[in-house]
């Protein structure tokens, strides 16, 4: 199925419904939720989820699965997505959670082969056994650090938003502590308290995920790494790759000057 509505087969009997859907870029996906568990596989474009307890950047080829009942908006960049789903009694083991995933070819395969099938697919038949294998493959995924947790506290919250809407790696920690009249330590423990990580680490964190969307518009590695603060292209390079274990160039837009 492809740009069709879920409240239209929403109430199908089948454990596993595939909708591709291409989206005006940009695009903002305003709140909403879901009865059925949800996997939303970016297959072009950038993809920014939030909830009330995280955000999660989702570059292309990867996925995000959301729990049923997630209230959660989705901000597109040059975004066509391909969405399962599935029906919770399916996949009891789904994560409490929003949670990024790596998309193996094999998987990938899977979800296009998907979104061609007829909705009221017949049991026993290939769609079926494709719906069948689909569960098999994503109980199997690992989750991808591509997440940046948002505190309840909520004068802390406002200026973890605002930071994310322009994020700079050397912005001071004594500009927060001011806003929040707290010390240092103090602001290190509530950032711990609400998100489980202290301030720098945080502030790293945002930076490097941040930088996902300019990588996937084809802005050189250079220009990113000046947009953030580092102090040169070095310092960016060396961050990314600590957190996402690979190097800023392969999630650059193919055909923009770097490996895939």
């Amino acid at each position: 199925m492809r740009n069709t509505p879920l409240a239209e087969v929403d109430g199908l009997d089948r454990a596993v419904l595939a909708i591709g859907t291409d989206y005006p870029d940009p695009y903002l996906l305003a709140w909403h939720e879901h009865r059925r568990a949800q996997v939303l596989y970016a297959a072009t474009g950038i993809m920014r989820v939030e909830t009330e307890e995280s955000t999660w950047t989702v570059p292309t080829a990867r996925a995000v699965l959301i729990p049923p009942g997630t209230r959660h908006q989705v901000t597109m960049l040059g975004v066509s997505t391909r969405s399962l789903y599935i029906e919770p009694d399916a996949v009891p083991w789904f994560p409490e959670r929003c949670r990024v995933v790596g998309v193996s070819e094999l998987l990938r395969a899977l979800i296009l082969a998907a979104v061609d099938m007829e909705p009221r697919y017949r049991e026993h038949s290939r769609d079926a056994a494709v719906a069948h294998l689909l569960l098999h493959e994503l109980e199997s995924l690992a989750p991808l650090p591509l997440d940046v947790p948002l505190p309840a506290e909520p004068r802390l919250r406002r200026l973890c938003e605002a930071f994310l809407r322009g994020p700079d790696v050397h912005d001071p920690p004594a500009r927060w502590c001011a806003a929040l009249n707290v010390s240092e330590r103090t602001l290190n423990r509530m950032f711990h308290r609400g998100t489980g990580m202290g301030f720098a680490r945080w502030r790293q964190r945002a930076c490097v995920l941040h930088s996902l969307q300019h990588l996937a518009a084809g802005t050189p590695v250079t220009r990113v790494a000046a947009l953030l603060g580092y102090d040169n292209p070095a310092a960016f390079t060396t961050a990314f790759r600590n957190l996402l274990g690979r190097p800023p160039s392969a999630y650059r837009r193919p055909g923009s000057g770097g490996p895939r």
